[in-house]
């Protein structure tokens, strides 16, 4: 089915929440909540957890359902590639950074986009994560027709550690 003009989502339409089949819900809620620090809002039995940033009912929803000590799915399959986690300002990337190091979660990349600074990871469960901070609209890198000139350059961490809180 071919795009068109008139089917254009929404301007103002955001992604709400991710819902991940993990193995084993304590396990991916020591990570989630323990090393990124979301909130646990409900959990149903050991089958299902709902967490969030800022007492929002649920960003993230955990359950295994399906999954109960399963096993990722091999590569050269489809399903999903990462979630990505939108921080607020570049020190709360920096923090965020902070505590893996803390817990000794090794990133999978780092990067500069242009248009944003994103670390890559990996949850217990090997799902792929991305922590990252926009930049303002404003200072994105164009082209001269004004189209995005997004890129991949490396990411400069020790750059990134300066801007944190703590």
């Amino acid at each position: 089915m071919a795009a068109t003009e008139n089917a254009r989502i929404a301007a103002g339409t955001r992604i709400g929440h991710v819902h991940l089949k993990v193995a084993n819900i304590d396990r991916a809620l020591q990570f989630y909540c323990g090393v990124l620090g979301f909130e646990l809002m409900q959990k149903y039995g050991s089958q299902a957890a709902f967490i969030s940033a800022g007492g929002y009912h649920h960003h993230i929803g955990l359950n295994s359902w399906e999954s109960a000590g399963g096993s990722p799915p091999p590569p050269g399959t489809t399903g999903l590639y990462h979630l990505a986690i939108l921080y607020p300002t570049r020190a709360d990337l920096a923090d965020a950074l902070k505590r893996l190091a803390a817990h000794g979660i090794a990133l999978d990349g780092a990067s500069d986009h242009g248009v944003s600074e994103a670390l890559y990871l990996r949850d217990p469960d090997e799902n792929g994560v991305e922590l990252y901070v926009d930049r303002p609209a404003d200072q994105w890198p164009r082209n001269q027709d004004g189209s995005l000139a997004m890129g991949t350059r490396r990411l400069d961490l020790e750059d990134l550690l300066r801007s944190a809180k703590n």
